[in-house]
């Protein structure tokens, strides 16, 4: 028996090793403890769905790649109400609410200024770079550290931390407080630029990169179709009458030469344009293969990290709509630079060393006029019109006065000082500002501030407004409007900035390392990210962060 025993011992020991041996011989490995280098992919305005319509138009290298062999998680999304750049970028990199992080949307009232403040502004420090307003920003309104914050400081400054796109916000949000470098795209010069913040200067690599003048090649090509015609036939007809356009001009091809083109009194080019079209996020690919190069990030065992921030796909979504042909070829070329992004990274450093995670911060309504003419309820919240009744209400009840401070994504700011001079109960004021909001078409709910004090709501729309509510940034009364409903925006067709699922929910995929194959349907806060790359990185998760790892990532 004894014998028996000691040879199945024996014989199992063989089956290991031969089984080991194998797996070598086919060139599987054990990943290494830490990946060396992580990569934020985030898109802004790209919901689910749209990743699941052009799926089997991705080329097989791109995005498809990472759907293919990566983690796709199929119900990831935001869980507070004002659904934007800003909030979405900082909940990803915090893996806390806006009510913790405090960036609680893109801008915010303040009522002792009596101005709007934009999230990023920050009249301390320089530009770097470039032109001077485009360079007065830094973290300093983002009020819970980052994963990036903590990885930089669990390695005593060892790791590299960096950040790019062609918008500030995301841009910084994403690099954190603690980051080595952030650098986003001067609309005025054309150029990558920072601020002081970061640091005093441009690095050599970047001020080279900036002398090469790409933009000037962009914004000289025309925007043709990037594949035949047959593949957009499910999109909007290219010629319709929801799109904004550019100037009036909806249809293909674009002429960028002309349409960048200054006046002769005004010579030069218009270099906001490439914000506006695909080829700024070809643009923005290109910059950060570059910095990965010249910084070296993923050379060593100390984990670094890069945020590249995509954000062409929320100026074309605004202009012309989530089902438009043109929104479809940004995703198609989009997809064509992630193909680009991952060969040089699988080639220069190696998928086994990689950590990528690619999402979006927040997706988009339809157009109403789309929806209507499909006999959907929608429509467009007149905001000026509703405020100028308001006040008549205000100044009928209480007597004539500048009642209203200011107004910001469906929030209602008063003037707290004259309520107080007025010896009126401010309570009574919101309730009474609520009840008269409800009136107006479009409107779904008002809340007063005395709703989310006690915050004690578990579930629902409410929930989400509280996870959205600062005392010191958000309005005396927050409304939300029904589904398809979008505030009227002369430079707009349609927006996101709101709590339902065309907005919320968005794609999530991991890729590299030791990331396994697989789709989870199970639903996932985006609080979740920096809690997963903590513990998959081993460094603390962010102070003010309330996600939870996700397990299936781990093995």
């Amino acid at each position: 028996m004894k014998g028996e025993t000691i040879l199945k011992v024996i014989l199992s020991g063989f089956l290991v090793l031969s089984v080991f041996n194998n797996l070598q011989g086919q060139g599987a490995y054990l990943p290494p403890d830490k990946p060396r280098l992580v990569i934020g992919i985030v898109v802004e305005q790209l919901r689910y769905d749209q990743l699941e319509k052009f799926r089997n138009r991705f080329s097989e290298n791109g995005i498809r790649k990472l759907l293919n062999e990566g983690t796709y998680f199929q119900n990831a999304s935001f869980q507070y109400m004002l659904t934007q750049s800003a909030p979405g970028h900082a909940t990803i990199s915090t893996g806390a609410e806006p009510s913790m992080h405090g960036i609680t949307s893109d801008y915010w009232y303040v009522p002792l200024k009596e101005e709007l403040i934009y999230c990023t502004s920050d009249n301390t420090v320089s530009p770097v770079g470039g032109s001077f307003e485009q360079g007065l920003h830094s973290p300093v309104n983002l009020q819970s550290s980052t994963f990036s914050d903590e990885l930089k400081m669990s390695t005593n400054k060892k790791a590299k931390v960096f950040s790019v796109g062609m918008k500030d916000n995301p841009v910084i949000f994403s690099a954190g407080h603690a980051a080595d470098g952030a650098y986003w795209y001067d609309n005025v010069t054309g150029t990558w630029m920072s601020s002081t913040y970061y640091n005093n200067a441009l690095p050599g690599w970047v001020s080279d990169f900036n002398a090469m003048k790409y933009p000037e090649v962009f914004l000289t090509n025309p925007w043709t179709l990037f594949k035949p015609k047959e593949v957009y036939k499910d999109c909007l007809p290219d010629t319709n009458i929801y799109e904004l356009g550019f100037n009036g001009i909806n249809y293909f091809p674009y002429d960028l030469k002309k349409m960048s083109s200054r006046s002769r009194s005004n010579s030069g080019r218009d270099y906001s344009l490439l914000r506006e079209i695909p080829m700024g996020n070809t643009f923005t690919t290109d910059f950060a293969v570059k910095l990965i190069e010249k910084e070296e990030l993923g050379k060593d065992d100390v984990t670094d990290f890069l945020s590249i921030c995509y954000t062409s796909t929320d100026y074309i979504g605004h202009r012309f709509g989530p089902s438009s042909i043109e929104m479809a070829d940004a995703i198609l070329r989009l997809d064509n630079d992630i193909e680009k992004l991952l060969k040089y990274l699988n080639d220069d450093i190696g998928k086994r060393n990689i950590l990528v995670f690619f999402t979006s911060s927040h997706g988009v309504s339809e157009i109403p006029g789309v929806l209507e003419s499909n006999r959907i309820p929608s429509g467009y919240f007149r905001q000026n019109q509703a405020l100028q009744l308001l006040r008549s209400y205000l100044n009928a009840v209480y007597g004539e006065g500048a009642w209203i401070k200011g107004y910001s994504d469906k929030q209602i700011f008063l003037n707290r000082t004259l309520i107080e001079d007025a010896k009126l109960s401010l309570d009574d004021v919101q309730k009474k500002v609520a009840r008269f909001l409800v009136q107006f078409s479009g409107v779904a709910t008002a809340y007063p501030y005395s709703a989310f004090e006690m915050n004690d709501y578990s579930s629902g729309n409410l929930k989400r407004i509280i996870n959205n509510f600062s005392p010191q940034r958000s309005g005396d009364v927050i409304m939300t409007l029904n589904s398809g409903w979008v505030e009227k925006d002369d430079n707009y067709v349609t927006n996101h900035n709101s709590p339902y699922e065309y907005d919320s929910h968005v794609p999530l995929i991991w890729y590299g390392w030791a990331v396994n194959k697989a789709v989870v349907s199970r639903k996932i806060n985006m609080t979740d990210i920096a809690a997963t790359l903590s513990s998959l990185c081993k460094v603390p998760i962010p102070n003010g962060c309330t996600g939870e790892p996700m397990f299936e990532l781990f093995r």
